[in-house]
This record gives C-alpha cells, sequence and structure tokens, in this order.
C-alpha cells in the first residue's frame, strides 16, 4: 500500500504561511533542497487544496502543478476538470485518498494548509509527517494543523538539524 505523507515547511508555532498566503519567511537551504530532492524520487501524486493551489499559481503562471507527478486539486469552487499536470475535483478527499492509497504507485504527498488535511488525519490514512521547521514564530498566519476529534500518537523516524536553524524531523504515525 501506498505511502501518505502529509507536511512541508513549518514555523516553530505551526504556521505554513502568513494571513495572505505568503511564505516569504521560509529559510534558504542546500541541506534542506538535498532532502526534498531524495523525498521527491519516492512520490509520483500530489493532493492539494484549493487554496495551495492558487498560491502556487501566483509563483508559476505556467500552471502552478508540480513537473514530474500527478496532481490532484481538491474545490467546492472551481469546476471540475483537467489542469496542466493533474486535475481539479470536487470528490470527497477522504474516499479519493483511500483509493489513491490502494492502486499501485509510489507515495502520496498531502500538501498545504490544515483544512484539507483534517479529515484526511482523522480518518487515518496518513501514514507520515515530514516537517521543516523554521527558527521563528509568525503568530499568526495558516495553520498546518487544525483542531481535531482526536489524538494521533507519533513515533519519530528521523531527525535532522540544519545548519540555517531548520529541524527537519519525520514521524511515523501509530495512531
Amino acid at each position: 500500500m501506498r505511502t501518505v505523507t502529509y507536511g512541508g515547511a513549518n514555523t516553530l508555532d505551526n504556521y505554513i504561511a502568513r494571513s495572505d498566503g505568503s511564505f516569504d519567511w521560509i529559510l534558504e537551504s542546500g541541506e534542506a533542497m538535498v532532502h526534498l530532492a531524495d523525498y521527491w524520487k519516492t512520490i509520483d501524486t500530489i493532493v492539494m487544496g484549493r487554496k495551495t493551489y492558487e498560491v502556487s499559481l501566483k509563483h508559476d503562471p505556467n500552471g502552478g502543478a508540480y513537473p514530474g507527478v500527478t496532481n490532484y486539486v481538491f474545490s467546492k469552487t472551481l469546476p471540475p476538470g483537467p489542469i496542466k499536470g493533474g486535475e481539479i475535483t470536487n470528490a470527497d478527499v477522504v474516499d479519493f485518498v483511500r483509493e489513491l492509497k490502494a492502486k499501485p504507485g509510489k507515495g502520496i504527498f498531502l500538501m498545504g494548509g490544515g483544512e484539507l488535511a483534517r479529515p484526511v488525519l482523522e480518518a487515518g490514512l496518513v501514514d507520515e509527517l515530514n516537517l521543516c521547521i523554521q527558527p521563528l514564530l509568525l503568530g499568526s498566519g495558516v495553520p498546518l494543523f487544525h483542531p481535531m476529534k482526536r489524538q494521533m500518537d507519533l513515533e519519530l523516524k528521523e531527525c535532522k538539524a540544519f545548519q540555517n536553524g531548520c529541524v527537519m524531523v519525520t514521524y511515523r504515525v501509530t495512531h
């Protein structure tokens, strides 16, 4: 069965973007880029919400989808249909991810904010959390996690401190 990973760069107070969606606070790091390149080889699918997709469109006017992988954008407001590198869907994200996990393929990256991730986490479909914790507190913004109905237990799989003060942690979800 395929592995679903949720995460990305976040602040110590668990925000993934400023309130306006900007992420200019993310520190550049060669060490993080090596880690990301290695991780990218393990996935073939990205699942994201509309807001994350719209932020990526601002930074990539050529389509907003990530190259080399299949991109699924979940939206209640955009019309379903093909996009460059994938498709927009209004399907139930839990059912969709459950079906994706059962199909052959590489890993699945659940990208973006906690609004889309919450039901997938609560359904027990996320296998790992992969976080690049940045050494700052934003105080407000787009949260990595939203309140959930249950506790999730985690086991530390890997932890690396980078020279720029960032810490890359990978947790296995043990439920």
